[in-house]
């Protein structure tokens, strides 16, 4: 078992949380126990020449690698299914009736494999209907890891994935798979998301502000004053009246935000 000294941790900690937002200030048996194979397949013999090359000229490869050992990319279809249903019932008719240009802007931040915004394009296109094709309706979606982002451009899933997904739906926004095991999102759904590597660090500056936010359960990995500074960062890139969607087990420190809570883990720019 790979052992890492307490000054290579706290070197490795501090590179993470300056570079990724992410605290790891509390998980030494955690990056001892993941990163383990890592260094055994890479040939290193302790984690003091790890460390110095993570930190000083690693690829973006062993970064991405590293930074996928140590967070997990957990996600679903239909995933806390109340913000869908909000975003359907309140948010997508708020929407309809106030964007004269017929442009949603949407962002999935943090999309991980990519379930969370072909569910959001698949509510978009039920509440649209036959009008869907009258409107841009392309959601963005980011990840830091490539890997996971190749996972979700590729759009193929175990077939068990779409269990919660309504029959109606499956028919509508799958297709079947070369491996009879998996599913894949219709080309309809696909070509709806644009998806993009972001780090959530760096200043947000796509090209127009955006109507929602989705970013759940990706800040439980970060410190209140990083999460403080991302919400502030989203607040400047929402449009006045857009909303922010963040993960259940997630909260917002309300001094820190002008933010007007909606209900839990949904929140609203002042109009």
């Amino acid at each position: 078992m790979y052992k890492i000294s307490q000054g290579d941790f706290l070197k490795l900690v501090s590179f993470v949380h300056q570079n990724f937002g992410i605290d790891l200030s509390k998980k030494k048996q955690l990056i001892e126990s993941r990163l383990a194979s890592t260094l055994q397949t890479s040939g290193y013999t302790d984690f003091s020449e790890y460390v110095r090359y993570i930190t000083s000229n690693a690829s973006k490869t062993d970064i991405d690698i590293m930074l996928n050992k140590l967070t997990t990319n957990y996600t679903y279809f239909l995933r806390e299914k109340t913000h869908f249903d909000f975003f359907s019932n309140t948010i997508l008719p708020y929407l309809v009736s106030t964007k004269k240009n017929k442009v949603l802007s949407i962002w999935s931040a943090g999309c991980s494999t990519g379930e969370e915004p072909y569910t959001i394009t698949m509510f978009i296109k039920d509440y649209l209907g036959s009008q869907a094709s009258k409107w841009d309706t392309r959601v963005l979606a980011t990840d830091i890891s490539q890997r996971v982002l190749n996972i979700a451009m590729n759009g193929e899933y175990p077939i068990e994935s779409i269990d919660n997904i309504p029959s109606k739906w499956r028919n509508l926004y799958f297709e079947k798979s070369m491996n009879s095991s998996k599913i894949s999102v219709s080309k309809e759904v696909k070509n709806n998301v644009i998806f993009r590597t972001f780090n959530l660090m760096d200043p947000i500056r796509f090209k127009i502000p955006f109507d929602v936010i989705f970013c759940r359960n990706v800040m439980i990995y970060f410190d209140q004053a990083t999460k403080d500074a991302l919400i502030q960062r989203f607040y400047n890139a929402t449009n006045p009246g857009g909303y922010l969607l963040i993960g259940h087990s997630e909260n917002i420190t309300k001094t820190a935000t002008s933010f007007q809570y909606v209900m839990p883990s949904t929140y609203r720019k002042p109009i």
